[in-house]
């Protein structure tokens, strides 16, 4: 009887140790299984996403001009998302105008061409950013006050075109050094004691030479202040409005030459091989081959420019299509640089080229006078061209969405005087077959 209980209480034990080895396992997998459940449930949680932006040339401009004037909008992608609404109201608030995180039309455009002109300003626009306490950014309100006929201070010299002289500090006293072209005072009273040193410098940077004779005008602060006024004015004039002709034609000249800019880097954009500063490097041959016969514009008869220009393009040893790309991209690019001679000279091309509706470029340059002598009476013609070409059915190369502008442009070129019309034209200028660029497009 001694034994039985002792047996007993043996295999009690025994099974309680089981048990609880079997309870401890059965209790840890039913724990694995809850956490499993607990982690399946967390893998089909939804989340929700917003939709991506759209992607525009326009937004990657205004991302691109607020990043160079110190806001910061981000990754240059297109999308105008929360980090380039911020921006844009930083750029709102530093100019004074309410902080809505949305550009109206005057503060795109002040904001873009004012970066276009900085980026083709070269070494003047490096001092003007060094001697203003607010950097870069002090451009916008130096531009600004140009638009608005303020004097700005400091004022700057306009970068020297062709050779220059480079003044270089060296310990002795100021000089004046002289080339066969230019003559330069070394240094003012007060400056540290340099030395004028002759170095040829290649052309790149300065605004060009349009009407001749020493003159300058750059067509870009033109149309920031056309933007300006037709803003202040509630909108573009229209045909039944109009009082001034001249007023509603250069609002179509700078409508014009922002639709060959866009078009022009819709086209780079598909351009392999090349980056953009690349194609606008070759786009500056145009400028010295075309030259001859952009100055003709003012002195010779629109049948006789288009020869000359039909002429000159049976030598380039290029195809029709290859051509017209490429003057359709420089043309922009030349209106972006502010060179008269590539974007003119562009448009002479694809007009002895067949396409008449660029007649309306030659009539805005030869009434305005940019980039060539001003000659209503030829911009009367050339106007006539071009509208001729639409009638007939070619389709509109600017503001394609108007239908209106059409009938503007006819009424606003009839109603220009008549002037110049004594000039004697020069005899034909001798031209060398030059080797333009030429740029292959991707299909899309």
């Amino acid at each position: 009887m001694a034994i039985v209980p002792a047996s007993r209480a043996t295999a009690d034990a025994g099974d309680f140790v089981a048990g609880a080895i079997i309870g401890g396992i059965v209790g840890h997998a039913a724990t694995k299984q809850n956490q499993r459940r607990k982690a399946t449930q967390r893998t089909y949680t939804r989340k929700t996403y917003k939709p991506r932006l759209p992607s525009t040339q326009e937004g990657r401009e205004i991302q691109a001009s607020l990043n160079y004037f110190g806001f910061n909008a981000g990754t240059v992608d297109g999308q105008l998302g929360r980090r380039s609404r911020n921006a844009v109201s930083a750029y709102q608030a530093y100019l004074g105008y309410p902080s809505t995180g949305q550009l109206t039309p005057f503060e795109q455009n002040l904001l873009i061409s004012s970066y276009n002109r900085a980026q083709a300003g070269g070494y003047a626009v490096n001092q003007q950013i060094a001697s203003t306490p607010d950097g870069t950014r002090g451009l916008l309100k130096s531009y600004r006050a140009e638009l608005a006929g303020q004097p700005t201070q400091p004022v700057f010299p306009q970068q020297a075109p062709a050779t220059t002289i480079v003044v270089a500090p060296q310990p002795v006293a100021p000089t004046v050094g002289t080339t066969t072209t230019t003559t330069v005072v070394a240094a003012a009273p007060e400056a540290e004691a340099p030395v004028a040193v002759a170095k040829a410098e290649p052309e790149a940077q300065g605004l060009p030479n349009f009407l001749g004779g020493g003159a300058t005008a750059s067509l870009a602060s033109h149309c920031n202040t056309v933007s300006l006024l037709t803003n202040t004015n509630g909108g573009f004039t229209t045909a039944a409005a109009m009082t001034d002709p001249k007023v509603a034609l250069n609002e179509q000249f700078c409508l014009a030459r922002t639709y060959a800019i866009a078009s022009s880097e819709e086209m780079i954009s598909k351009v392999q091989g090349f980056t953009p500063d690349q194609i606008a490097a070759q786009c500056e041959q145009f400028g010295p081959a075309m030259q001859p016969y952009v100055a003709a514009l003012a002195l010779k008869s629109q049948p006789e420019v288009v020869q000359d220009v039909a002429g000159f393009i049976l030598t380039t040893g290029m195809s029709p299509a290859q051509l017209k790309g490429t003057a359709q991209i420089c043309m922009g690019v030349g209106y972006r640089t502010d060179n008269m001679d590539v974007a003119l000279g562009s448009a002479l091309m694809l007009f002895a080229m067949g396409d008449h509706v660029y007649g309306e470029i030659m009539g805005h340059h030869l009434a305005q006078g940019f980039g060539t002598a001003p000659r209503v009476d030829s911009a009367r013609v050339w106007y006539a061209e071009g509208l001729k070409a639409v009638d007939a059915g070619a389709p509109a190369v600017f503001a394609p969405g108007q239908p209106e502008r059409v009938e503007l442009l006819r009424q606003a070129s009839l109603q220009l005087g008549t002037s110049n019309s004594g000039l004697v034209a020069p005899t034909q200028p001798t031209v060398q077959p030059a080797s333009l660029p030429t740029f292959g497009l991707a299909s899309d």
